[in-house]
């Protein structure tokens, strides 16, 4: 329990800031119209690359000893990799409603 509190202790700034962004993000999709929903979440699904990089930075820099980083960072590559591409293909999907039938 001591360490929880040392931790919270030396990374409020990093707290206040995650819990603000939550608060942030959920009033900015709130206040979007149901019809706007669908691009703008594919298109952040497909920003969700920077957490593939940001995951492959971490693993080669991490000790190799240390499995737990490797496998939250190989975890964080295959989710990020997914949400990229199901990004990709809702919006792919969604531009082809828009084409003109034959």
């Amino acid at each position: 329990m001591e360490t929880i509190l040392n931790f919270i202790d030396a990374h409020k700034e990093m707290i206040y800031f995650v819990i603000l962004s939550i608060f942030v993000g959920v009033e900015v999709i709130g206040g979007v119209p149901t019809v706007l929903h669908t691009p703008l979440m594919s298109g952040a699904n497909a920003i969700h690359g920077v957490v593939i990089v940001g995951a492959i930075h971490v693993m080669l820099n991490v000790n190799p000893d240390n499995i737990l980083a490797l496998i939250l960072g190989s975890l964080a590559v295959l989710l990020g990799t997914l949400n990229v591409v199901g990004g990709f293909v809702v919006t792919d999907r969604m531009l082809e409603m828009f084409k003109k039938k034959k």
